[in-house]
């Protein structure tokens, strides 16, 4: 048998962008080497729009090296990952460079390039997604629901998972806001008898966890305090309907990738990119905005990743 294609991931080391490349990366069957790539100043403030000269000395001493083997499908997210890939294909033209999320630059600089359909850039070798490309499948919400199941058995139905993200360039995450998110999910315990499943993100903040942890304190709830295994995957397939914050178009597919109602919790903020992704997931009926009431609805699960998968497969050709 022929070898499988050798993988490289490229980002910048940010969770977000490793679990897209590895979702693309498993739905291609691959085994993929994580590069982890970081920009000194100013390549890090100017690439790759301003500066694209000297990439060889744009990496910091921490970044992962870029050397041969080289890899014949190079799978890169992010704009700071967008330098180092270029170093990549520039010193080895054969390997495959897939471009996850808005390049910025020319599209021509890729062999393919992956954007969400509210991102602008178009052209031949442009896959347009609904969302974006995750790690969710319907194995990993199998077996997350059976890794979990015992931790999460006492909780009454219908069980929620909650996930709540933070703030970032778009939104913000003042106090008030995660004051208002508890009460509608202290109002799902009351008027339905719901039990609720919470995990945090890095970016909620001390100060917001200890908000979440003391209004829903005497609540069938069981909010993940950070430590052990994430049970993420066992949310999501042990969940009867999904409360997300807006802020991570990520844990929204994610969420949407499950088939089942997908609730988006209100937060403060303005973001033209944002506003027109979740403006199309309602008008697709995929998603409802979270009031404290649970509904019932049906839609078609998004399953981008498994589609940007064959069409990788289509361009690459023969062997993968």
């Amino acid at each position: 048998m022929n070898p499988k294609p050798r993988c490289w991931i490229v980002t910048d080391g940010r969770p977000g962008m490793i679990n897209q490349c590895l979702g693309l990366a498993e739905a291609l069957g691959l085994d993929p080497i994580i590069k982890r790539t970081r920009l000194k100043s100013p390549w890090r403030q100017l690439a790759p729009v301003f500066l694209r000269w000297g990439k060889r000395w744009a990496l910091t001493p921490q970044s992962d090296r870029l050397e041969p083997p080289w890899p014949d499908i190079m799978l890169s997210c992010g704009r700071q990952s967008l330098l180092p890939a270029l170093l990549v294909k520039q010193r080895n033209p054969k390997t495959f460079a897939v471009q996850i999320q808005d390049p910025i630059i020319s599209p021509d600089h890729f062999d393919m390039i992956i954007v969400p359909r509210h991102d602008r850039v178009r052209g031949e070798n442009v896959l347009i997604t609904t969302g974006s490309i995750h790690r969710v499948t319907a194995e990993t919400l199998a077996q997350g629901a059976e890794k979990w199941r015992a931790v999460y058995a006492s909780l009454p139905t219908p069980r929620i998972a909650v996930l709540i993200g933070g703030p970032n360039k778009a939104y913000g995450m003042r106090p008030q806001d995660v004051e208002q998110l508890c009460d509608h999910l202290a109002k799902l315990c009351r008027d339905h008898g719901a039990g609720l499943m919470v995990t945090t993100s890095f970016r909620t903040g001390q100060a917001n966890r200890d908000i979440i942890r003391k209004r829903l304190e005497g609540l069938p709830a069981i909010v993940w305090d950070g430590t052990g295994d994430n049970p993420y995957f066992g949310l999501l397939g042990l969940a009867d309907a999904i409360v997300v914050t807006p802020d991570s178009v990520n844990m929204v597919c994610e969420a949407a990738s499950t088939g089942k109602p997908v609730y988006i919790a209100p937060l403060p903020g303005y973001s033209n990119k944002f506003d027109a992704f979740h403006a199309a997931m309602r008008a697709d009926g995929v998603t409802r905005p979270f009031e404290g009431i649970l509904d019932s609805w049906s839609y078609r699960p998004l399953d981008d990743t498994k589609a940007a998968a064959a069409e990788i497969r289509k361009r690459y050709g023969p062997g993968l």
